[in-house]
């Protein structure tokens, strides 16, 4: 892992050889900054560090970003395929979304970010190329309201608010750690 300072944000070039609206730029690097932050807090840690819930949570860095990358490949399914991207309300789909936020036997850290990594891509490619009016409805579910529908463009604020979130979550987690905060 390169060693980076907390406001030090990587510039990624876009996957579009033509130069994306200012809407789309925008999208890009409110994903990008909210990536960053969240995979800041995963700098320098061992697998074993990782996947340390040190606080009184069961939330772990290599769980969230495990979990963050489902998530937001998940939304990016959803974009293009619609409803059917999200998993059957099934104990096995539930047993599977714990799963998300552990990092098992055989995973890495390395592997975990890698997987982010490409994940990222290929949702930063969709920003480019999507219309981000179209819309798809919500599959049922406890937290979708019934009948809602969301466009590209929600879905994509949407993972970013998610990693936002969860980032935050792990940098309590990491501070907890060894002391280090991801801005300071």
């Amino acid at each position: 892992m390169t060693d980076q300072s907390a406001t030090e944000v990587p510039v990624t070039a876009s996957a579009n050889p033509e130069s994306p609206s200012q809407e789309r730029r925008d999208l890009l690097e409110l994903l990008r900054t909210r990536r960053f932050f969240l995979r800041q807090t995963a700098r320098d840690l061992t697998d074993e560090q990782a996947s340390t819930a040190s606080t009184v949570s069961t939330l772990t860095i290599a769980g969230l970003i495990k979990h963050v990358t489902a998530t937001e490949a998940t939304w990016a399914r959803f974009i293009v395929e619609g409803p059917s991207a999200f998993p059957d309300m099934t104990e096995a789909a539930f047993a599977e979304r714990e799963r998300q936020f552990r990092m098992l036997d055989g995973e890495t850290l390395a592997g975990l970010l890698q997987a982010y990594e490409e994940v990222a891509a290929r949702t930063d490619d969709l920003v480019t190329t999507v219309d981000l009016d179209s819309a798809h409805p919500l599959p049922p579910a406890p937290w979708f309201e019934p009948g809602a529908v969301r466009t590209a463009r929600q879905a994509l604020v949407h993972v970013a608010a998610e990693t936002a979130q969860h980032a935050g979550h792990a940098d309590i987690v990491r501070e907890a750690i060894d002391g280090a905060k991801t801005m300071g």
